[in-house]
């Protein structure tokens, strides 16, 4: 790709959400989009001007308040009024990375000219995000029902001269990146605060992130699953294609697909083995793991959906003469994805602890808790116990949201997603898995040890990069060192693509 990615030309993957936001590129209109962009605020000027009706957001109230009328003279001070209203985010900031997905997708949401927004209000977004200037939006306040509301209102402040942002790795008054950048404040017109307000990109970001993140950590599974299968000393005809061939779930039939590669050629699996089956936690890897490729494929389609849509309220139509108040800005489609996906990444740090837990175990030739003078040594023994508060916390945050309704804007707003707080509990799912699997890590490569054969040249090769970072356990030591080393490895573990 080049130096410049151009928005609104297309439709957006995930993927090159992932490569604009991980490379130093910039983002740009395309000129159709601005052409849309520019075309739809002229008609909503014509509209406003002709029409003696009231429409809803442009010149009326908003939620219950949607009767009162607004005099034409008031429309911009009423957008301005929305946003600074509307800005009531509390708890932990928003990561960084999210928030630029933020602004990405709400530049893409509004690049289709149904939206009735200024050319110069999307164009100081593309400014915002070429200049790393970066709002701090905070993670509570979104119903995930009017549009993430709370949280779009503190990326919108931004536009505003108001709040905080962060520029150059420094949180700041917006009001002085102002005085630095040389930018005045937009003064937001008719239908602009609703348009920026109105919409998923909250919950969406927050879902995009976590499919980028969840398609790494379903192959880390793999692999890592290989690695304890290796050093249990498990057996390997439960990879077999023609199994797989007989119950073809794609997700199932890639696990086994991916087992297989890794360990072709291990002098592990040539051995005699006295046992006739592995527990399931081994045995039924492909089907477990496969069921979590086969959910993150469902919710890609969900949200590359999403992130391709029109989600803010009242939507324009300029062929048709129409403007329409509907409910685009509803959640429900993300938060029941959203909490489908946490579940499904749940299991994968689910049967990753019992792999640890049976490696501990003292079966199959290897030590209790895999350090050679135990009982002077408590060895790995701990580390199972963090992975099992993990798993268990991550049971706690899989109830799902969008089973969830609160009543709000005294009736009018009866029904609410709970998508975003769906999206913020899959952030916290997400992070635990790579801890879980990390643990998994470093108990699996100490059991290898213990093997006098070896693995597969592909398994050595990523044993050997993981002992340059973390060391054979001889006696006890800071296992919580380990531990975070082994986190940084899989962060750091370069795949290729076409693998995931």
């Amino acid at each position: 790709m080049s130096d410049i990615f151009i928005l609104g030309d297309k439709n957006l993957s995930i993927a090159q959400i992932q490569h604009i936001i991980s490379s130093e590129i910039s983002v740009a209109l395309s000129d159709e989009a601005k052409k849309r962009i520019t075309d739809c605020r002229d008609f909503l000027d014509k509209k406003i001007a002709k029409s003696e009706n009231p429409i809803y957001g442009i010149n009326t109230g908003f939620g219950s308040l949607c009767n009162h009328e607004i005099s034409n003279k008031d429309l911009s001070e009423l957008q301005y009024n929305l946003v600074v209203s509307h800005a009531c985010g509390l708890g932990e900031e928003v990561p960084h990375e999210i928030i630029k997905i933020m602004i990405i997708l709400k530049i893409q949401s509004l690049s289709y000219g149904n939206s009735g927004v200024q050319l110069l209000t999307v164009e100081r977004l593309l400014e915002m995000y070429n200049n790393n200037i970066l709002p701090v939006i905070f993670q509570q306040g979104s119903l995930g029902a009017s549009g993430d509301l709370a949280p779009l209102a503190h990326l919108s402040l931004a536009l505003l001269g108001l709040g905080e942002a962060y520029f150059k790795g420094k949180k700041m008054l917006v009001s002085d990146i102002f005085n630095i950048v040389k930018w005045e404040a937009i003064n937001l017109q008719s239908k602009e605060g609703l348009a920026l307000l109105n919409g998923t990109q909250f919950m969406a970001a927050y879902g995009v992130w976590s499919l980028i993140k969840a398609r790494k950590l379903s192959y880390y599974a793999d692999l890592v699953g290989a690695i304890s299968l290796e050093g249990f000393d498990g057996r390997s005809e439960c990879f077999d294609e023609l199994l797989h061939k007989v119950r073809p779930h794609k997700g199932q039939i890639k696990t086994a697909e991916n087992f297989r590669e890794f360990l072709n050629g291990s002098n592990i699996q040539n051995t005699f083995k006295e046992h006739v089956q592995d527990p399931y936690s081994f045995r039924c890897i492909p089907q477990v793991h496969g069921a979590t490729k086969d959910v993150i494929s469902y919710v890609v389609d969900i949200f590359t959906t999403e992130i391709n849509s029109v989600t803010d309220n009242p939507t324009i139509f300029i062929d048709e003469d129409k403007i329409i108040s509907g409910g685009n800005f509803h959640g429900q489609p993300l938060a029941m994805s959203l909490d489908y996906l946490a579940i499904a990444m749940s299991e994968l740090a689910s049967i990753s602890e019992r792999r640890t837990f049976q490696l501990i175990s003292g079966l199959r030739g290897l030590p209790p808790f895999l350090v050679a003078n135990a009982g002077l040594n408590s060895g790995l023994m701990i580390p199972q116990y963090t992975a099992a508060s993990i798993v268990s916390q991550n049971k706690q945050l899989c109830t799902p949201a969008s089973i969830d309704s609160i009543v709000s804007s005294n009736g009018q707003e009866d029904h609410v997603s709970m998508g975003a707080n769906a999206a913020t509990k899959l952030f916290h799912v997400i992070n635990n898995v790579e801890k879980v699997l990390a643990i998994e890590l470093m108990n699996a490569a100490q059991a290898l040890a213990f093997r006098k054969d070896t693995s597969s040249e592909f398994i050595e090769s990523i044993i050997d990069l993981y002992r340059a970072q973390v060391d054979f356990l001889e006696n006890d030591r800071l296992l919580n060192i380990d531990i975070l080393e082994s986190i940084k490895f899989l962060q750091n573990l370069s795949i290729d693509e076409d693998l995931l």
